[in-house]
């Protein structure tokens, strides 16, 4: 009976901070919800950094160098309880679900991504915050799924991700796409403009035809006899079914 009531009293209390668990972090807004899971991430499978040590700059290339991912251990997962297995869910939601973009030479296509670092994930930049990682953007922004083509492990890979990015970055995300789009409408119109401008000069051509060709059926019928009247009408009734069959 006691080990009884002692499970019974340990069911009531995983159940009790369930509830105020999901009380609390049913308050808070989607940012503020991102650091909550974050903090509760690293209380649970990890181990904090104290606030005072700073950590090093680094480069795109050390970034890259270093290969960082985010790398769970079997004895991660084994802990059941309510709270571990939502900052679980959300941590695996994050896990190469985001990149950040260089776009310095956006004008010629070229955009450089990368994951994003530990202390990137952490504040929010790339999912919170414009993922073009020269602004600092926080409204308006907008997901696209992009392609990115990486090397890790020693294998190149290939991905579908998400860039979050402000209105600005991403007209620079379609620059490119967009010129080469006007581009080609641009060309479209004026090979249009073209073929209708020799359609109207060959309807031309064939009105000073037919001016002609009228001119001298005026003239052989004032010399004619009253049966090459006839044959002239013929021939202009012939005329109005051709037009428009050879432009």
């Amino acid at each position: 009976m006691t080990h009884f009531a002692s499970l019974k009293s340990e069911i009531f209390g995983k159940e009790e901070r369930k509830q105020q668990y999901q009380a609390h972090i049913s308050g808070l807004n989607a940012y503020d919800r991102h650091k909550k899971f974050i903090k509760d991430y690293v209380v649970h499978y990890g181990k904090e950094k104290p606030s005072n040590i700073r950590l090093p700059i680094k480069t795109d290339q050390d970034t890259l160098r270093e290969g960082y991912r985010f790398i769970r251990s079997e004895e991660d997962d084994m802990d059941t309880s309510w709270e571990q297995r939502l900052v679980k869910r959300y941590y695996d939601k994050l896990f190469k679900e985001y990149c950040l973009a260089d776009m310095s030479h956006y004008k010629t296509g070229k955009i450089g991504l990368r994951w994003r670092t530990e202390k990137e994930v952490v504040s929010g930049k790339g999912q919170f915050i414009c993922g073009n990682k020269h602004c600092d953007e926080k409204e308006g922004l907008a997901s696209y799924e992009v392609n990115f083509s990486y090397f890790e492990a020693g294998e190149n890979k290939q991905a579908l991700v998400k860039l979050v990015t402000c209105e600005r970055c991403a007209e620079k995300l379609h620059y490119k796409k967009r010129k080469e789009k006007e581009k080609s409408e641009k060309l479209d119109q004026e090979e249009h403009t073209k073929k209708r401008n020799r359609s109207r000069s060959s309807d031309d051509d064939n009105d000073t035809d037919n001016e002609k060709s009228k001119e001298k059926r005026k003239k052989g019928k004032k010399a004619s006899a009253s049966v090459s009247d006839h044959k002239v009408d013929d021939d202009d009734h012939f005329d109005e079914y051709l037009e428009g069959m050879f432009p």
